[in-house]
């Protein structure tokens, strides 16, 4: 995303640890506990990594997989769950190839991950995600450039500040508004306004600490709670409750 500054946080939730850390290079969410997450389809590619249980995966009328880790390619529906810690990283759809498709990870790979992320310790915010998506890049291999009309279509419409009109931006490169979601679409194998949503979400995850669900859905630009916990159960298999409201927090 064009989301330009560091945003981490951790914190204690009863027998758990929860991390979150956010740069321009990805997103991490790490937790010190078994989790599972209903049936979601992420705009993005997601990494799950755990470093010393089961990740397992299931597709619609499919039979579910395990392994140490995965790699989820965007808009793949699923369900999936750990059976003990696990950090699930998240990467923008341009920065791996479009064909590697889904990925079973072994526990040797887990671990050259989490090493290149600094967290094969206790999780923790100071994760490294530009050493992250370098790894990950040596394992999938490299994708395309963006053409630079798609990379500022979706710099403006992901930005922190109040994204640009799609006219607009659409008028700043010499295209219509059509023609333009249709040159991200093709480019990145995701729809313009998925991306813009879940830039919002990447948002209101960072801010949940030690507000409501309420008011991060607020500063995110969402109407109101529910669609918030709605577009989270959709992107993610899970409330946004479940993430970042605990009885005491951090902020580093």
């Amino acid at each position: 995303m064009s989301i330009t500054s560091a945003r981490t946080w951790a914190l204690e939730r009863n027998d758990r640890r929860l991390v979150f850390a956010s740069d321009p290079n990805g997103a991490m969410f790490a937790e010190t506990g078994a989790f599972s997450v209903s049936v979601h389809r992420h705009p993005v590619w997601k990494v799950v990594l755990s470093p010393g249980g089961l990740v397992e995966t299931r597709l619609p009328g499919k039979r579910p997989v395990t392994s140490a880790g995965v790699i989820v390619p965007p808009l793949l529906v699923h369900t999936a769950g750990a059976s003990s810690s696990y950090t699930a990283l998240f990467l923008d759809p341009w920065k791996l190839p479009p064909d590697v498709g889904l990925i079973h990870l072994d526990r040797a790979t887990v671990r050259r991950l989490l090493a290149a992320l600094d967290q094969n310790a206790e999780p923790g915010p100071d994760a490294d995600l530009a050493a992250a998506a370098v790894e990950l890049t040596a394992l999938t291999g490299p994708a395309q450039p963006l053409d630079p009309r798609v990379a500022h279509a979706i710099g403006e419409s992901t930005r922190d500040t109040p994204p640009a009109a799609i006219g607009s931006i659409a008028a700043d490169v010499g295209l219509s508004a059509t023609r333009l979601r249709a040159l991200v679409r093709t480019s990145v194998g995701v729809p313009l306004v998925q991306l813009r949503t879940w830039a919002r979400l990447r948002t209101a995850v960072a801010a949940l600490p030690g507000t409501t669900v309420a008011a991060a859905a607020a500063s995110a630009g969402f109407a109101d709670q529910a669609h918030l916990a709605r577009t989270a159960r959709s992107l993610l298999g899970r409330t946004p409750a479940s993430m970042g409201q605990p009885p005491t927090c951090r902020v580093p």
